[in-house]
């Protein structure tokens, strides 16, 4: 058995209790950080022992940078003194056991030899996590990325409720299927609700159903979304969009895993699990008694929070590969590829619209590069000083004047409309709800805007296509 320890205290590991009975094992102690992960690297360790007085953010920093370098090398922790929010910290961040205080030799060699058995067995399984089909849903491996891979994987087998947070485009219906694909219901249904979609007269009965002769129109019963997913996952997305007067039927749902049909009074008992996803600041919505504050504990019992694309920018290049596969393969057309010096300017782009953005911008350009295989600079719009004013939030002057040449009046205001958005949004970090407070208009007219800009941006640029 390979043991590597590496001894973060001023004294000197006792190892001679764990050597003298048992002759199989190897125990290497190193002296850094560095030689710790080059020895790992090299491969051959089956557990790692990390000595240290208390856990602490070095502690967190080296047990992320060993997961990242392999999933299943079982890390353990002997710490003089670990308090058990440390201790849950670190096991949640994925340690395979914290040693407390003075330990028994043989304890500790039980919990070695338990490590390694486990170790042996993990590689010869036939698929390990990296392999697996969800893990290919989230593409790249930034901190904040591999960060969320790991609460996924603590959290996918379990049935707690996990509310998922993130701006717009950031890809949460994504992790939510992931979750779903990970803890072992694959198989079973995955039931998506967008919450802000949905008229509010009739959400009610999109999410719970109804029974024949409920209410007019209602010629026969119907199953809510809630028994649709019934042994599966059901995702509600823009849940801090729900009418304030349905979070209490939500919340006994939730709670009571049962529902009720619309005109029935039989209650029908739900094997589900529940995911919730919003870009609003829910325990800002609390305070302003927009949102029940027991169903925001109900939801939140794991908060899961997913990095705007700004921050883990070293993704940019494995998104914009995956997406060229994906986009190619759609509309049949041969492997397009980007020029290196292109791929570092996208890298540097805030991308307000996040994941989704960076999507659109690669299909826009995959249409518009023609028969070239190689996409340059002018193929995407957020890289076109022209289109500053559409793509880039930095905004542009409010004052516009009129030259003698005139100018075009609905495209300037549009210019000018769709600044003013964009800033908005990258101030409210892409809440759609405050950025129309920003703007002083409602979130349903915000959104009308947007998609009213976007078509007329589409058409004129199939028709620039056209022309040329």
């Amino acid at each position: 058995m390979n043991v590597l320890c590496l001894n973060l205290c001023d004294t000197a590991m006792d190892s001679t209790g764990l050597t003298g009975p048992w002759r199989n094992l190897r125990m290497v102690e190193v002296r850094s950080v560095p030689e710790l992960l080059l020895f790992v690297r090299n491969g051959g360790t089956e557990v790692v022992v990390i000595n240290c007085t208390a856990p602490s953010n070095r502690t967190d920093d080296i047990l992320l940078e060993l997961r990242r370098i392999d999933q299943n090398l079982p890390v353990i922790f002997s710490c003089k003194v670990a308090p058990t929010d440390d201790v849950i910290r670190l096991v949640r961040l994925g340690a395979w056991h914290v040693w407390t205080g003075e330990m028994e030799a043989e304890r500790m060699m039980s919990g070695l030899v338990s490590a390694a058995q486990w170790r042996r067995e993990s590689k010869r399984r036939p698929q390990t996590w990296e392999q697996e089909p969800w893990r290919r849903m989230l593409v790249g491996d930034s901190d904040g990325m591999m960060r969320l891979l790991d609460i996924i994987r603590l959290v996918a087998a379990r049935r707690s409720s996990v509310l998922i947070t993130g701006e717009t485009g950031t890809g949460k219906e994504v992790v939510a299927r992931a979750i779903h694909q990970a803890g072992g219901r694959g198989h079973l249904p995955f039931v998506a609700v967008n919450c802000s979609a949905i008229p509010a007269n009739l959400i009610e009965s999109e999410l719970f159903g109804y029974v024949r002769g409920a209410f007019t129109g209602a010629s026969q019963s119907h199953a809510g979304r809630f028994e649709q997913a019934n042994g599966g996952t059901i995702f509600l997305d823009e849940i801090g969009d729900l009418p304030l007067e349905l979070q209490a039927k939500l919340l006994r749902v939730v709670q009571e895993r049962e529902v009720q049909r619309l005109g029935s009074s039989e209650c029908i008992r739900l094997n589900v699990r529940v995911l919730a996803a919003t870009n609003v600041d829910l325990e800002q919505a609390v305070a302003k008694r927009l949102f029940r504050e027991d169903l925001y504990y109900r939801l939140n019992v794991v908060p899961l929070h997913v990095p705007p694309l700004r921050e883990r920018s070293s993704d940019v290049r494995s998104l914009l590969e995956f997406f060229l596969d994906k986009v190619c393969a759609a509309e049949q057309v041969g492997r397009k590829r980007v020029l290196p010096n292109v791929i570092d300017r996208l890298a540097a782009c805030p991308w307000p619209g996040n994941v989704r953005q960076l999507e659109h911008a690669v299909e826009r350009a995959v249409v518009l590069s023609g028969d070239r295989e190689w996409l340059e600079a002018s193929d995407f719009r957020a890289l076109q000083p022209s289109a500053t004013s559409y793509s880039q939030h930095s905004g542009s002057s409010s004052a516009v004047t009129v030259s003698e040449e005139g100018l075009d009046f609905e495209d300037t205001v549009c210019r000018l409309e769709w600044s003013l958005i964009q800033q908005a949004l990258v101030l409210s970090r892409g809440n759609k709800a405050r950025a129309a407070e920003l703007l002083r208009m409602k979130r349903t007219t915000l959104l009308a805007r947007v998609r009213s800009l976007e078509v007329r941006r589409e058409t004129e640029e199939m028709a620039l296509t056209a022309c040329a």
